[in-house]
């Protein structure tokens, strides 16, 4: 059986968007035929700098992915914290880095999504990913949104939840918060859900 693979792409400064990540692989992983594969963007903040924010470690298991690695992927999902309602530095500098992908439109075609994290609800949970979509159109991916296919989940007023139709999302809080079950389990949705889509494509 030939192999789809897709590529979860993050940057994760507190730990909330791996969180995110590694269930969005989880999910990925679940359908047959798929091979999902986690990857941190370089890190742009000095160590000095990184101390002074308190934040944790880098995973030691997830490597840090180059540009050209991207074209080895059939299908990507990239997260990202948000930063007054755009990508934080660290991914646009990465995607920054693309540029001799764009000039010879070597993405062109991949599906993409989106997940992401924000510290309240005011902090971007549409508009990171709204603002994220044009890394996605200048390189001509394909970005697959998640809708309301995700069903109940995606009505639930009761508890703090974030995500949307754009894709999965969690909030962080003061920094303490942790992703919630329910985000967790849209997560793991979305990696099904944007692998399938992937799996279709790559057969064509």
């Amino acid at each position: 059986m030939a192999i789809t693979k897709v590529y979860i792409i993050y940057y994760s400064l507190h730990k909330h968007v791996e969180y995110m990540a590694r269930e969005i692989q989880r999910g990925a992983n679940s359908i047959e035929g798929i091979e999902a594969t986690l990857w941190q963007v370089p890190e742009t903040l000095p160590s000095l700098v990184l101390e002074k924010m308190k934040a944790p470690p880098k995973a030691d298991d997830v490597p840090v992915i180059k540009p050209e690695q991207l074209t080895e992927a059939d299908g990507f999902l990239f997260g990202f914290p948000s930063r007054f309602g755009v990508m934080a530095a660290q991914c646009k500098a990465f995607f920054d880095s693309t540029n001799d992908l764009f000039e010879t439109q070597a993405l062109a075609g991949k599906p993409a999504g989106i997940f992401w994290s924000t510290g309240f609800h005011g902090g971007g949970q549409e508009l990171t990913a709204l603002t994220a979509i044009t890394q996605l159109a200048h390189h001509g991916m394909l970005y697959v949104p998640l809708g309301y296919t995700f069903g109940s989940g995606m009505f639930e007023i009761d508890e703090v939840k974030g995500g949307s139709s754009y894709g999965a999302g969690t909030y962080a809080g003061d920094g303490t918060r942790k992703p919630s079950e329910l985000e967790l389990q849209q997560a793991f949705y979305q990696g099904k859900y944007v692998s399938e889509i992937t799996k279709k494509l790559s057969r064509n």
